[in-house]
């Protein structure tokens, strides 16, 4: 599918390209039902048929979706959310299909005709269009159940687990072989497809506990047979993406990162740069003026992998575009150091770049958050802890593809993870487990005992010792900050404990018991101790203050109710969780049945805990006294990405409380594009997008600063 089917996608009326598909289907089932009793024939005329019933039956409901999809967009100029990212794909299957089928009518008689391939690729796309058809029915689902002008299901979180378990039960080994990317732009096919021999390769090393320094990225990336029977590459991708858990992740992206672009001729092309682009670093006079502008970036990583070197390539080219500086943090990685451990250090990075920016080659008078995914979601929370600190926010943040919502919760875009290669929905799940600290525990299943018994042991030492350093970091700066802190008689904690932290105590909430036993057991209205004017150092950590003024500590609750509000209160007229579970699992019409996998849902741990609607892990949760102390904020996300209805609801959030923000949305690229910015036209066009965003907070319109 090239950029021009994909224009055509969109310019082609629906009911007219299910007629003419219609049409060719049951022109070539009549010719291959009359070529006699042949296998090959009465496979290809079932195919036929199948596309035939699927189309179908798929257009009434694309229909419905793209009706009201527009009630979801931020603005009549942001036409994006998840219900037309899903009509998008599935018209991309359509086309291609039609595609298809007018070439089978022109040369199905031709002795140069490859029965075989034609026949493989049909049956891949049929069964890519059943899923998606599944998939259709699921939105629509949610567009009834919903909340209006939610893009996230709010409910009983019991209704949530059951639409996920049925949903994670769907096949999805057609979306990783010879379909796979489809949804993408063309030039992002060859990577995806050397990402997914690479990751099913490794899959086969991990079990045997080779995943030392043997393991090259030559042998992983290149050859075998994964490369070349597609259909066996597509089912062992969803075997390991169902079954193996973080670790097996955190392993593959270290590989990858250390050794795949070194190492691997083929992914070196991929991401090498291109003629003017090519980086040439300019010596600068040793006595040259300080920058005004600062650039403090977050990497993203799913919160367990990657380090600023992984995005090192697209930063040097933003500090020479940009003309500043640029910090890139490295933070501690789950589930080794769950959160808020990430948060921590990247505040206090933050806070250090602007008391110190001048040994950073600036002078601070601007300065912007800039982070991807994870990084964009630590670029939020950074800020809303500076607000709750009374340090001085940035001048604006640019976030790309953020994770807004790390609540596992079901919304049209992230129906888009069952086909995303990069960010399947097992995944994620496994991600925001470990950074919420669930996956700190789980490593003695039958793929972790593969380890071997080193493997276990050096596990084990590793969580020893972070253990020990997180024990010992929280209770020093605990009691460093809590020491002077006098007990509060009323204070009534809260049924949920959480993990404590230091950097939690900066929040205005009433004052409890602190003594050194009770650090065990801070709740969430132990964490926020400090009121305005127990707020120390902020004039230090505040740059040019006296020109700029200080921000002011913000009440901030945790608590996304008050106390005493129920949830059935605030349910009114909803409908009964009864109705809900029919309403969400029964989603298809009679006769209908999508295909499922064959791994079963059991293996998927679909993570749920009260810690992951804290505001400072899912921004997009925080009350509205919170996000009003965010600067201007610009995101970047990508239409096809699951992760697009966290920024079009973050965005719309904001929008609600007239706070400045921006959100374009590129077309036809996957989550994570700035990793391959070198790589074709429109993921250069995405990153320049980026800069454009980071030289809007740095240089804003008017007068000279």
């Amino acid at each position: 599918m090239g950029w021009k089917a994909s224009r055509l996608s969109h310019s082609m009326d629906l009911h007219t390209m299910t007629q003419s598909l219609v049409t060719l289907a049951e022109d070539n089932m009549a010719f291959f039902s009359s070529q006699g009793p042949g296998e090959t024939a009465r496979r290809l005329s079932s195919v036929f048929a199948g596309v035939r019933e699927q189309a179908l039956g798929l257009e009434p409901t694309l229909g419905r979706l793209l009706s009201v999809a527009h009630l979801f967009d931020l603005d009549t100029e942001t036409p994006a959310n998840g219900y037309r990212s899903l009509v998008h794909t599935a018209r991309c299957c359509l086309l291609h299909l039609l595609h298809k089928s007018r070439y089978v009518a022109s040369n199905r008689r031709s002795i140069f005709f490859r029965t075989s391939h034609n026949l493989a690729e049909l049956e891949a796309y049929l069964a890519t269009l059943t899923q998606l058809r599944a998939l259709a029915y699921y939105a629509q689902q949610l567009l009834a159940t919903n909340q209006p002008g939610r893009l996230f299901f709010e409910g009983d979180e019991r209704i949530t687990a059951d639409f996920l378990h049925e949903y994670v039960s769907l096949h999805k080994g057609c979306f990783y072989g010879r379909c796979l990317g489809f949804q993408f732009t063309p030039a992002i096919r060859p990577f995806l497809q050397t990402v997914s021999i690479g990751l099913v390769s490794f899959g086969e090393h991990y079990k045997r506990n080779e995943t030392g320094l043997s393991v090259t990225a030559s042998s992983l990336f290149t050859g075998g047979r994964f490369a070349i029977d597609p259909e066996l590459r597509g089912a062992e991708f969803e075997r390991i993406v169902q079954n193996l858990d973080v670790h097996f992740w955190k392993a593959f992206w270290n590989i990858t990162e250390i050794q795949v672009l070194s190492d691997s001729e083929e992914l070196s092309s991929l991401v090498r740069s291109e003629g003017p682009r090519s980086l040439e670093l300019r010596s600068r006079p040793q006595q040259a003026p300080r920058s005004r502008r600062l650039v403090v970036h977050i990497h993203g990583g799913g919160f367990v992998a990657q380090t600023s070197k992984s995005h090192e390539p697209y930063l040097k080219s933003w500090a020479q575009e940009l003309g500043a500086p640029i910090l890139s943090i490295d933070y501690s990685l789950a589930p080794e150091a769950p959160f808020p451990r990430a948060l921590e250090e990247c505040f206090y990075a933050y806070c250090w770049a602007v008391k110190h920016c001048a040994l950073l080659g600036s002078t601070g008078e601007r300065i912007c958050l800039a982070g991807d995914s994870a990084g964009g979601n630590l670029c939020f929370t950074v800020s809303l802890r500076a607000a709750a600190y009374g340090v001085r926010v940035p001048d604006g943040i640019m976030a790309a593809y953020p994770a807004t919502m790390l609540q596992t919760t079901a919304s049209p875009s992230r129906l888009l993870s069952l086909m995303d290669p990069l960010l399947p929905l097992s995944m994620l799940s496994k991600c925001v487990s470990a950074y919420a600290g669930g996956e700190t525990e789980d490593h003695c299943d039958s793929d972790q005992k593969a380890l071997g018994v080193m493997g276990l042991v050096q596990r084990d030492t590793a969580l020893l010792f972070r253990d020990l350093r997180l024990g010992a970091s929280s209770w020093l700066n605990s009691f460093l900050e809590l020491s002077g802190h006098k007990s509060h008689p009323n204070s009534v904690p809260t049924a949920e404990p959480m993990r404590s932290s230091v950097s939690e105590t900066a929040l205005a909430q009433p004052e409890g018991p602190l003594g050194m036993d009770s650090l065990k057991g801070l709740t969430l209205h132990d964490l926020s101790l400090r009121g305005s004017s127990e707020t120390p150092d902020t004039p230090e950590l505040s740059l040019s203050a006296g020109a700029r003024g200080h921000s002011t500590p913000s009440a901030v609750n945790f608590l996304l109710r008050p106390e005493g509000t129920s949830e059935e209160s605030e349910a009114g007229d909803e409908l009964s969780a009864k109705d809900r579970v029919q309403g969400v699992c029964a989603a298809f019409p009679e006769g209908f049945q999508p295909r499922r996998s064959s791994h079963g849902a059991k293996r998927t741990t679909l993570y749920s805990s009260p810690i992951v609607k804290n505001p400072f892990m899912s921004p997009l949760l925080a009350p509205d006294s919170m996000l009003q102390t965010l600067p201007p904020v610009h995101i970047v996300a990508c239409a096809l990405d699951p992760m697009l209805d966290d920024s079009v609801m973050f965005a719309r959030r904001l929008r609600s409380l007239s706070q400045p923000v921006t959100l374009r949305v590129v077309e036809d690229l996957p989550h994570g594009f700035l990793g391959l910015a070198a790589l074709c036209r429109e993921t250069r066009q995405a990153a320049a997008l980026c800069v454009e965003r980071i030289r809007l907070v740095l240089n804003p319109p008017g007068p000279p600063v």
